[in-house]
């Protein structure tokens, strides 16, 4: 799998359970400037990505914003001077699942 940034993400109905800590680190290999974050016991794959001002920030926001919109899934996104940081998860398993790191893959690609 190493075309993640084509692939497209499938609707979760919360019966899913989150991707295993093994299938996690293989897939993690594919998008390695990603971190899994704890946040209050849920897992997250958390990047900052840097930019040379706010309104390159806000242009990249924008634009994972309408990737997000466009596969159904939504991140949380914090936009600053010069970063922006993007958490991937699925809230519906409050945890990781193949559409997080399809989504993480398709984000390196707007940058």
């Amino acid at each position: 799998m190493t075309q993640l940034e084509n692939r497209h993400c499938v609707p979760c109905e919360g019966t899913e359970a989150p991707m295993a800590p093994d299938e996690l680190q293989r897939q993690l290999a594919f998008i390695p400037e990603w971190n899994v974050v704890d946040d209050s016991g849920t897992p997250k794959l958390v990047r900052v990505f840097t930019f040379k001002d706010f309104r390159d920030a806000l242009d990249f926001t924008v634009r994972v914003g309408q990737l997000a919109e466009s596969e159904g899934h939504h991140p949380a996104l914090l936009t600053e001077w010069g970063k922006v940081t993007v958490s991937w998860w699925t809230h519906a398993i409050g945890g990781i699942h193949l559409n997080d790191v399809i989504m993480a893959s398709k984000t390196e690609k707007l940058v």
